[in-house]
C-alpha cells in the first residue's frame, strides 16, 4: 500500500510504505518531548500552586520576571549545547544510537525538574540537562528521518517531527488546564503532575528506536555498502534488484566514494565549512534556523499566560483554556503544513506566504493593545472583551496557525535536507544550535518585553517577520524534490543565483556540467556561471 506522493514524482508507490511511516513516527516522539517541554513550563509557572511553592509570590516584578527568563531560558541553553556536542556521536557511532542517548540524558532532566520541591536551583539545573538532550535529539532526529525517506515524501515525513512538537506543546498547554481544574492548588501534586509526563515520550523513544533500522547513508559513509543496500531493501519495499534501489544506492555509493578518496579529518571539515558549494549552505541553513524563533511564535509558547493577560484575559483557568486552544491552532496549521504546504506550495513559497500573511495579526494585536489597553482595563476590574478584544484573540490563533503551517516546519525541513554528506551531521549541529540560539534570545527577553514594551512587542515580531520573507525571496532556493545527493548541484553557485535561476526556470546544472551548456545565451551562462 503506498501513501499520497507529491506532484510530479517518478517514485514508484512501494516506497511509501508503513515502514518508512513508523520510523518517522517513532523518531519524531523527541520532538513531542520538544514540543511538551517547551510548552508547559509557562502555564506550570503561573500554577497557583508552582508560584506559591517556589516562593514567586514574594517577589517583585521585576525578580518574578528575572525568575521566569532563567527557567524558560535555561532549556535553550542546553539545547544549544546538546546540538554541538552530539555531531561527534551522531558521526561516530550513528544516528540510532546519538537519539537513544539524547532519550536517557533528557529523562535525567525532567526528573530533575519533578522532582525540585521548591528549588527554583533544581528546575534550572533539570531544565538544562533535559534541554541538552532535547538539543542532542533535534539535531540528530531530522537527518534521520530526511536520510531513510524517498525523496516524494521526504518534506513531510520530516514535517512529522514538527507536528509532534506541534503535538505535545498542544498536550502541554491542555495538561497544564486540566491539572489547574482537577488537582487542588494546596497539593504539590498540581505542578508535579506537568512535568513528570513529558518522560513519558522520552521512554517510548528509547524503546521504539531499538526496532527502527540506522540510516543506510550512515552505514555506507563507514564503507558497509551491503548493510546500508538491506537497510534500503527493508525501507523502501522493494527488491535489491530494483531499479529505484540499484539507482538511489548507486548515487549513495557514487557520492560516498567521491569523497572517501579525500576523506576529511576535523581540520579539513572545518575548512570545507568555508568552501564555495558549502559555506553558502550552512550560512543559509544556520540563518533561517535562527530566524524561525523571531516569527513570533516562541513569545507565546514559552509565556502565553502573560501574552493572553496582555489582552485582559485574567484568571488562571481562563488563561490556561485560552493556551490549550492556541496549541490546537499550532497543531493544525503544522498538518497542514506536513500534507499540503510543504510538497505542494514548496519550502521557498512557504516561507514567503508565511511571512507576509503571518505578520499582518501581530500588526492588529499590537494595534489594538495600543489603543484600547485592554490589561489596565482589566486590573482596573473591567474584565468584559469588546468584540475588538476577541478579534485580538482570533488573530493570535491565525497567527500560529500561519506560521506552523508554513516557516516553523519549512525551517525544520530545509535544514536536514541540503547539507553535503561528509560534513552533514557538522552542519546540522550549527543550524540547530542557532535556533537554540534565537530561542534563548527570546526566551529571556519576552518577560521585560512584554513589561516594558507592552504593545511593541507585537510591532517588533511583526517587522521580523517581513523581513524573513524579504531576505528569504533573495537567498532560499526551492528544495521540492531535490534528491540528497543532487543539492550539491542546485548549491555549486551562490544561492542569489540559483534562485534567479529558479526564478526564470532555468535547470540547475551540476558543476561538471555545465561547461558543456555551449548553447545558452550570453545572459544564460552568467546565470549558470559558478562563483
Amino acid at each position: 500500500m503506498g501513501f499520497a506522493a507529491a506532484e510530479g514524482t517518478t517514485d514508484p508507490p512501494e516506497v511509501r510504505n508503513w515502514t518508512i511511516h513508523y520510523i518517522a513516527l517513532v523518531a519524531s516522539m523527541a520532538a513531542l518531548s520538544m514540543g511538551y517541554d517547551t510548552a508547559v513550563i509557562g502555564g506550570t509557572m503561573s500554577l497557583d500552586s508552582f508560584v506559591r511553592d517556589f516562593g514567586i509570590d514574594n517577589m517583585t516584578p521585576s525578580e518574578r520576571d528575572n525568575s521566569q527568563a532563567n527557567i524558560a531560558s535555561m532549556f535553550q541553553v542546553g539545547a544549544f549545547f546538546g546540538a554541538l556536542l552530539t555531531f561527534p556521536v551522531a558521526e561516530k557511532y550513528g544516528r540510532k544510537r546519538a537519539i537513544m542517548t539524547a532519550a536517557l540524558v533528557f529523562c535525567v532532566g525532567g526528573a530533575m525538574m519533578s522532582g525540585a520541591n521548591g528549588m527554583l536551583e533544581l528546575v534550572y539545573a533539570g531544565r538544562a540537562i533535559g534541554g541538552l538532550g532535547i538539543g542532542m535529539a533535534t539535531m540528530t532526529v531530522p537527518v534521520y528521518i530526511a536520510e531513510t525517506s524517498p525523496p516524494s515524501i521526504r518534506g513531510r515525513l520530516v514535517g512529522v517531527f514538527e507536528i509532534f512538537s506541534q503535538g505535545g506543546g498542544m498536550l502541554g498547554f491542555w495538561i497544564n488546564y486540566a491539572t489547574d481544574r482537577t488537582i487542588d492548588e494546596r497539593e504539590r501534586a498540581q505542578w508535579i503532575v506537568p512535568l513528570a509526563l513529558q518522560l513519558l515520550p522520552a521512554v517510548l523513544l528509547f524503546f521504539g528506536i531499538m526496532f527502527c533500522p540506522e540510516s543506510p547513508r550512515w552505514l555506507a559513509r563507514g564503507d558497509d555498502f551491503e548493510a546500508a543496500e538491506k537497510v534500503l531493501v527493508y525501507i523502501r519495499g522493494l527488491p535489491a534488484d530494483h531499479p529505484y534501489v540499484q539507482n538511489e544506492m548507486s548515487e549513495i555509493r557514487q557520492q560516498v566514494e567521491e569523497r572517501s578518496t579525500m576523506r576529511l579529518s576535523k581540520k579539513q571539515q572545518f575548512r570545507k565549512l568555508l568552501a564555495p558549494g558549502t559555506r553558502n549552505r550552512v550560512g543559509v541553513g544556520a540563518f533561517l534556523m535562527f530566524l524561525q524563533s523571531f516569527t513570533g511564535v516562541n513569545i507565546m509558547t514559552y509565556f502565553s499566560p502573560r501574552i493572553f493577560e496582555t489582552l485582559g484575559i485574567v484568571g488562571t483557568s481562563n488563561k490556561l483554556f485560552s493556551t490549550g486552544i492556541y496549541g490546537v491552532a499550532k497543531m493544525l496549521g503544522m498538518i497542514l503544513f506536513a500534507v499540503w504546504v510543504v510538497e505542494k506550495i514548496g519550502r521557498r513559497g512557504g516561507l514567503l506566504w508565511g511571512s507576509v500573511i503571518g505578520s499582518l495579526p501581530l500588526w492588529y494585536v499590537g494595534g489594538y493593545v495600543m489603543i484600547a489597553d485592554p490589561a489596565t482595563n482589566a486590573a482596573e476590574g473591567n474584565i468584559q472583551l469588546s468584540g475588538w478584544g476577541y478579534f485580538a484573540m482570533v488573530c493570535i490563533y491565525l497567527h500560529s496557525f500561519i506560521i506552523c503551517a508554513t516557516i516553523q516546519g519549512i525551517t525544520w525541513t530545509y535544514a536536514a535536507e541540503i547539507f553535503p554528506l561528509d560534513v552533514r551531521m557538522f552542519c546540522v549541529a550549527i543550524s540547530t544550535a542557532s535556533t537554540w540560539l534565537g530561542s534563548f534570545v527570546v526566551a529571556r527577553a519576552t518577560p521585560f518585553m512584554i513589561t516594558d514594551l507592552g504593545y511593541g512587542t507585537y510591532f517588533m515580531f511583526a517587522g521580523f517577520l517581513i523581513g524573513i520573507g524579504l531576505w528569504s525571496f533573495f537567498c532560499v532556493p526551492e528544495t521540492k524534490g531535490v534528491s540528497l545527493e543532487e543539492m550539491d548541484a542546485l548549491f555549486s553557485r551562490p544561492t542569489h543565483i540559483a534562485v534567479w535561476a529558479h526564478l526564470r526556470g532555468r535547470p540547475i546544472l551540476p558543476r561538471d556540467n555545465i561547461s558543456v551548456a555551449g548553447s545558452m545565451d550570453k545572459n544564460d551562462a552568467k546565470v549558470d556561471e559558478v562563483v
